[in-house]
């Protein structure tokens, strides 16, 4: 996998994370509306959305595994970092949910 590729990967990761994030964000808005259906329900959505970008992530560490040198580019960090922030955000917003219920 050449850099140029790894980089369309980081790209696509920084895409499914972000749209994760606005999707996690919105539930957040929901939930402090009382809204919990619909915000338990974005939640899951974006949990999908991380999933995809996760595929996307798997790709590359699949072929670095099997010997494949990848040339890891500032693109591909980009995305890893966006990555983990919105996997960390989805675990505080479900906690955050948790707490506007019991309010």
């Amino acid at each position: 996998m050449n850099r140029e590729e790894v980089g369309m990967i980081g790209f696509e990761i920084v895409s499914y994370a972000g749209e994760a994030r606005s999707q996690l964000l919105e539930a957040l808005n929901l939930a402090q509306k009382g809204e919990f259906d619909q915000a338990e329900e974005l939640v899951e959505k974006a949990g999908k959305t991380l999933s995809q970008a996760h595929k996307s992530q798997t790709e590359v560490l699949q072929q670095e595994a099997s010997g494949e040198y990848s040339d890891i580019g500032f693109i591909m960090i980009h995305g890893q970092d966006h990555l983990m922030t919105a996997i960390l955000l989805k675990d505080v917003i479900k906690h955050f949910i948790e707490l506007y219920k019991r309010n």
